[in-house]
């Protein structure tokens, strides 16, 4: 895979921060615990990326192709 972005569903999102504690190299929590992606997922990120989507609780995360 090519570099790719993480998407969050806002609506679904609980802010639980799980995605934050499996890929902190690409997600921040703001001041309330939503996610906030802080760039694109390298190559070397994507096996990283894909367990924060499949970790995800709510099934509010998902990985993009850019």
């Amino acid at each position: 895979m090519a570099n790719g972005r993480l998407r969050v569903d806002w609506p679904v999102c609980r802010a639980r921060g799980l995605c934050f504690e499996l890929l902190p190299e690409a997600i921040e929590l703001d001041e309330w615990g939503y996610p906030v992606v802080t760039g694109e997922i390298t190559p070397e990120l994507t096996g990283a990326a894909r367990a924060a989507v499949r970790g995800c609780p709510r099934m509010a995360l998902r990985l993009v192709q850019t």
